[in-house]
């Protein structure tokens, strides 16, 4: 009989769990409970605990972090979460494929049922003798986060790349380790997420992504696989085998991987298989397929092969972007987006496009915008300066994907404003509803008019005279005398306050624009005026 945890912070439905399923036909007994993260540790103080049912959410610590300090200090145990939230089914999917499940409160009795039949097979079928090889023995008898640690150490120069230097640390920390080992690293890279999603939620992710990737990948028993900062994972293969035979099944086992991560987590990755290498060695070479996945803007979503790298990358040609303004300027902004993505492609299927050339392309195309929204009289960083466009902005230099995003945003933004200018009536309108909101604003000038409709301030100027008769300035004072007549006419307020919501601080200069604009000064207009 295995032995059962149940950790939830509402203490009647774990008293209901506990009591009202038959764990015992299970080959589960005894069952207990603890009621926050706290009382689950005390408890494994004094308990072995072959199977831990949690919830996520707890005031004194959540269920990801009691996952955590059990995954350090018992890692035998095989945990099972369960969640309120309706968003985690996504995470569902990634944890039937590994060590552990999620289960949507309120849970049924009979999904709850088959989750712990299966995890009751799992810890059984863990617990009889397996055939691994000598160094899959090493993998499988060693808590995983001690390898990790060992392993990341080494990656991070923690552990100098010294042969005997990694052998004596190894020994130290009671590590079996022959220094013959060889060793197929292979870098999984999370390119992007194609939904929005919370810090938390990508970490439960990265979790559900480590579990798939280990069965998947056929890591499980003869290998490793653990998260690197940067969203990125890394798997450590021992070799005992013809590497290339290894290689052709990542590859395959790979796609599937890419299917997973793209069908149930919302992610594009790829992944990079490096070369067999030493254990001094695999500091090297998980730094060049880092580096490769720096400079990798062309693939998403596809298995690489060290082996099949270019050693060299070609220079290329960017395009004639004159070509493209002009076709700007004419409004063909869909062509110069379907060139340009033409271009690009054509690179990428060349296996000529790198990092630094979809960098210079992004340089000369935001110039090429600019340049023709300039001519338009359209103020671009200020057109640009949304949420959104600065987001797109800062991607597109990571892939070639990233890079049609922005393109096809930019281009449909900006012929978008290019058309509204030239129409210029709504721009106006625009522009004198802003001028009346703001009356009262002392910096109220004709720049900070000019910038809320993402105009050059001698280009509104011009249109601005060509509806109104007005220059903007002109049109801001006019509105303000007015709004002052009114305001004396109709009301009792003290001449200073009516200053002052006439967008003036100075009375001396209030008093002496009014009879400048109507004539006479504002008390002797109230005393002709007055209601």
């Amino acid at each position: 009989m295995l032995t059962m945890l149940i950790v939830d912070d509402e203490k009647l439905f774990a008293d209901s769990l506990r009591q009202e399923v038959e764990w015992a036909s299970l080959g589960i007994g005894p069952v207990y409970t603890a009621y926050n993260s706290r009382q689950a540790k005390d408890f494994y103080e004094r308990e072995q605990v072959d199977f831990m049912l949690c919830d996520i959410e707890m005031p004194q610590g959540s269920g990801l972090e009691l996952l955590a300090w059990v995954r350090e200090h018992y890692p035998r145990t095989e945990s099972v979460f369960m969640t309120c939230h309706a968003d985690f089914r996504y995470a569902q999917r990634a944890v039937q494929l590994g060590s552990f499940d999620y289960l949507l409160k309120p849970v049924a009795a009979g999904e709850l049922c088959d989750v712990a039949g299966r995890v009751v097979e799992k810890i059984h079928k863990d617990k009889e003798t397996k055939q691994y090889s000598r160094f899959g023995e090493f993998w499988a008898r060693h808590q995983p986060l001690l390898a990790e640690r060992f392993w990341l150490d080494i990656i991070n120069h923690t552990i100098p790349s010294n042969p005997e230097l990694i052998r004596k640390e190894a020994e130290e920390r009671n590590i079996p380790f022959d220094t013959g080992m060889k060793l197929l690293p292979v870098l999984i890279s999370i390119q992007r997420y194609n939904k929005s999603f919370k810090p938390r939620d990508e970490k439960i992710i990265e979790y559900a992504l480590i579990n798939s990737g280990t069965e998947l990948l056929g890591v499980q028993g003869s290998g490793l696989l653990f998260g690197l900062p940067e969203r990125k994972l890394l798997a450590l293969i021992p070799v005992e085998q013809n590497t290339f035979e290894i290689q052709e099944r990542l590859q395959k086992n790979g796609q599937a991987f890419i299917a997973t991560a793209s069908s149930y987590f919302y992610c594009d990755v790829a992944i990079y298989i490096g070369n067999e290498v030493l254990s001094h060695e695999l500091t090297d070479m998980v730094s060049r397929l880092a580096e490769w996945d720096k400079h990798n803007v062309a693939h998403s979503n596809k298995v690489l092969l060290w082996r099949n790298k270019p050693y060299s990358q070609q220079s290329i040609v960017l395009p004639d972007m004159n070509i493209w303004s002009v076709l700007l300027k004419e409004g063909h902004g869909d062509k110069v987006t379907a060139e340009a993505e033409m271009f690009l492609r054509s690179l990428s299927d060349a296996e000529t496009l790198d990092a630094d050339s979809l960098y210079r392309f992004h340089h000369n195309f935001l110039q090429m915008v600019y340049y023709v929204l300039k001519l338009s009289g359209i103020e671009a960083q200020l057109l640009f300066d949304d949420e959104t466009s600065s987001i797109l902005f800062q991607r597109a230099v990571h892939s070639l994907t990233d890079m049609i995003y922005w393109m096809k945003h930019t281009i449909s933004k900006a012929m978008d404003y290019i058309g509204t200018v030239q129409q210029s009536q709504p721009i106006i309108k625009d522009a004198e509803h802003f001028i009346l909101r703001a009356l009262e604003a002392e910096d109220l000038t004709r720049e900070a008019v000019a910038n809320h409709v993402f105009l050059n301030p001698d280009y509104l100027d011009r249109l601005f005279k060509k509806e109104t008769g007005y220059s903007v300035t002109e049109f801001i004072v006019s509105r303000r005398m007015l709004l002052a007549q009114d305001l004396l006419a109709k009301t009792d307020l003290p001449i200073g306050s009516i200053a002052s919501r006439a967008g003036y601080t100075n009375l001396a200069h209030f008093s002496r624009r009014f009879k400048q604009m109507v004539g006479m000064n504002p008390k002797n207009y109230r005393s002709k005026h007055k209601l």
